[in-house]
């Protein structure tokens, strides 16, 4: 089925490509790269309106988001539908219904969030008081693995502060984002958000556009020196989340009945396709046989299948690229005789199925423990003292997420605080909020997302000095 109110809002220059069912290898529609000239006339248009919307008073903005709200709650079953379409993701468990949650509560916080001026400095001589501006036109390149809960983190705090947006969704999940982008456009006065489609070159020639104020991007590392080399033209702000290959570490004793859910789906989660997926686990020796049997039990009951069925609550690897990336890593790892402690039951489909899989007998220095795997396979890794584990968790370019797991917190908290990574969970993984700052260390990128300080990225700071 060929979506004919996208086909009229880009046109073709280059090529056209297919979209794709990734359970089922349907075909969705064509997708095409918008021209050059298109991004041109939207970005016009974008200044315009962006003069308009920060003009504003900042109540009325909080209140026309607080709608975009109401609209995304109201059509909240219709866009999970095109996500597990598009994207594969189950409707069931923490999938395509659980992501339109999330967009709504991440509407609903930024909108609900103030930012007032604050007085920095006053004495008898001066008072110094700080603004927060809008930065103009933000360009939001979103990705595939969440194409709309994180095309909403990117779009709602620009749009909050007084900006105008221009989204370039992943090719692989256009479709889904065009219908999430015109129940928002219902809403919002018209240009403030637009979108643009296409590959690669598309979202090139947007974040180096000279207009472009600020680039907030998530997607790989290398994607995102792209995008810093983009933006050395025109010296737009950048907030970049550029994945993680994220350590846990289990501490010897756990009790794991607590919380054998809690790290199945902190690694799992999305099929493992999350950027803040747990992708290492680190196990104390002695404790190794126990816990490797039961997340292999635990995940022998878990269904999987296309997603539209709702027993199914895990799915599809989105794209052939990422199933052909994590199939060579499984691949090498059973080359160099890593044991392959679990594998689930794979579909009896020609969708891009892997099943959940847990490897042993590999060690740092592994590619399947070195690269992110962003998919659902498991490496668990021994080791034999806690200074061992950490130092193997914190041996990685990336430093988004990690996780500590035990039942003595204080030692939980002694052990995080020596992990190199933006986020640390205790018990948890991959546990973010709308009103937490979130963000990665080393090569995971720079700049922080949600809460105030998500609020404070999208604006400059202005400082308004007076002699008294």
């Amino acid at each position: 089925m060929e979506n004919t109110s996208f086909v009229k809002e880009s046109t073709t220059v280059d090529t056209e490509f297919l979209s794709l069912n990734p359970s089922t290898l349907e075909v969705i529609g064509k997708v095409s790269n918008t021209s050059k000239e298109e991004i041109n006339a939207k970005i016009d248009k974008a200044k315009i309106a962006q003069k308009l919307w920060s003009a504003r008073p900042d109540s009325e903005r909080k209140e026309i988001l607080l709608k975009v709200t109401e609209a995304l709650q109201q059509n909240s079953q219709h866009l999970a539908e095109w996500i597990t379409r598009e994207q594969g993701k189950p409707l069931s468990g923490p999938g395509s219904n659980f992501e339109m949650q999330a967009c709504v509560g991440w509407t609903q916080v930024p909108a609900s969030l103030d930012l007032p001026e604050e007085i920095v400095f006053e004495d008898e001589t001066r008072k110094d008081v700080l603004y927060r501006k809008p930065i103009g036109i933000v360009a939001a390149i979103a990705p595939w693995n969440w194409p709309l809960m994180i095309a909403i983190w990117q779009i709602i705090p620009s749009l909050r502060m007084g900006n105008a947006v221009i989204l370039k969704p992943s090719e692989y999940t256009t479709f889904c984002t065009l219908e999430m982008i015109k129940v928002i456009n219902s809403v919002l006065p018209e240009d403030v958000l637009q979108v643009i489609t296409g590959k690669g070159e598309v979202g090139s020639y947007l974040t180096s556009h000279p207009e472009i104020g600020k680039i907030m991007f998530t997607g790989s590392i290398a994607t995102g020196k792209k995008v810093i080399e983009a933006s050395s033209k025109n010296m737009a702000r950048l907030t970049l989340e550029c994945g993680g290959n994220d350590a846990g570490i289990i501490l010897p004793g756990l009790d794991l009945s607590k919380h054998t859910d809690n790290i199945f789906w902190g690694a799992f989660l999305n099929m493992g396709q999350t950027c803040a997926c747990l992708k290492r686990l680190y196990v104390h020796e002695d404790d190794y046989e126990k816990i490797v049997k039961t997340l292999a039990d635990y995940s022998s009951n878990i269904p999987m299948g296309d997603g539209g069925n709702e027993v199914n609550v895990l799915g599809p690897i989105q794209n052939k690229m990422q199933f052909d990336k994590i199939q060579d890593l499984i691949t090498d790892a059973e080359n160099i005789g890593a044991d392959f402690l679990f594998k689930g039951q794979k579909p009896d489909s020609k969708g891009y199925f892997i099943p959940v899989t847990l490897i042993g007998n590999v060690d740092n220095g592994d590619r399947i423990v070195d690269e992110e795997q962003f998919g659902p396979v498991l490496p668990i890794i021994k080791y034999k003292t806690i200074e061992e584990a950490i130092a193997k968790a914190n041996d990685s370019e990336n430093g988004l997420g990690a996780s500590v797991w035990s039942d003595d917190l204080a030692e939980a908290e002694k052990v995080a605080g020596q992990l190199q990574a933006g986020t640390v969970w205790i018990n948890q993984h991959g546990a973010v909020n709308p009103f937490v700052p979130f963000g990665g260390a080393k090569q995971s990128g720079y700049g922080v997302e949600f809460g105030i300080e998500g609020l404070k990225a999208v604006t400059i700071p202005k400082v308004i000095s007076i002699k008294k």
